[in-house]
């Protein structure tokens, strides 16, 4: 039991180091940009986009840090939020978009090196994140589902633009030890569901969902481990596997626009539940939406006689 710990404690903390090269500098460019005004400057820019999905202009420097860097760029960047009211339903849009499209340059890199196009998957993410947040404004709004106001304190303590330095040190070393608590947590929950079972159980109850978006026999297992653990981890599977397999282009654009939409399904999610986002929002309708979207894009694109053949012969093997 305590080498398990000591195992933990050091996964922890390495990841927590190198998270925080990402997370210290985007809280400090935050910083300067609140206290000369520069946020104050981009709201009018970034206002239309972020309000088609009931959110705040502020929101927009979350998901834009969030889209060039990373999920815990986003988090760094919170303490834009700093005095910004917001309700469950737009702290859920938020966190879905931030899901749905992030660290676009590094991931769709990924996906490039599949054979896949970059841009299309960029302008899938992009466009599929202020679609689903749009969604969900129009349902919560004319439902009024999820309009009670959140505690963003934690995370945005570092964002007071007139606290002197010092203030901003510790709201920020504050923050940064909530991101460490996170992560000691998430990890022991993966643990958990490794060796419950958990994770194999949810894997198998995916692929029939994955199938049912379009995708092939061959390709859907390889997409469900990309859906729970990460595009990168995914796409590289797929890469490796169209060296053996010859997946044709249609079916790896089928499973990168599914890995596009959703992937990290596990720590990504428990990431926004640690935040206090709705898991129906950010989980269960964000796979909805792209079961909807990638049959679609199946649909418009039909299998060719020679891969409906070629499934027909697996099948038969």
């Amino acid at each position: 039991m305590s080498e398990y710990f000591k195992k933990l404690a050091v996964k922890s903390w390495v990841t927590f180091v190198d998270l925080s090269k990402v997370m210290i500098p985007v809280v400090i460019l935050v910083r300067i940009a609140e206290v000369y005004g520069l946020v104050d400057a981009m709201g009018p820019a970034l206002e239309p986009v972020m309000g088609l999905m009931g959110l705040p202009a502020e929101t927009g420097i979350v998901w834009g840090s969030a889209l060039l860097v990373g999920i815990y760029a986003g988090f760094g960047a919170l303490p834009v939020l700093a005095g910004v009211d917001m309700n469950l339903a737009q702290l859920s849009i938020l966190a879905s978009i931030m899901l749905i499209a992030h660290a676009l340059p590094i991931e769709q890199a990924i996906v490039k090196r599949t054979g896949v196009t970059f841009i299309g998957t960029v302008l899938l993410r992009f466009f599929g994140a202020v679609v689903y947040g749009a969604i969900v404004f129009w349902i919560c709004d004319w439902f009024s589902l999820l309009q009670q106001p959140v505690d963003l304190s934690l995370f945005t303590a570092a964002g007071d633009k007139d606290a002197t330095h010092w203030e901003f040190a510790v709201a920020s070393a504050k923050t940064m030890l909530v991101v460490l608590v996170i992560i000691v947590v998430l990890f022991v929950a993966l643990d958990i569901s490794e060796k419950t079972g958990f994770t194999d159980l949810f894997t198998r109850a995916t692929i029939p969902l994955i199938r049912l978006s379009g995708l092939n026999r061959e390709i859907a297992p390889l997409t469900t481990i990309g859906v729970l653990l990460g595009l990168m981890y995914g796409g590289g599977l797929i890469i490796g596997e169209s060296r053996e397999k010859n997946f044709s282009l249609r079916a790896k654009t089928l499973a990168l626009c599914w890995l596009s939409l959703s992937h990290g399904l596990i720590e990504d999610t428990g990431i926004m539940l640690a935040l206090g986002a709705n898991i129906w929002i950010i989980l269960v309708g964000r796979l909805i939406f792209t079961l909807i979207v990638v049959r679609i894009l199946a649909t418009l694109w039909p299998r060719s006689a020679e891969a409906i053949a070629k499934e027909a012969s697996s099948r038969a093997g």
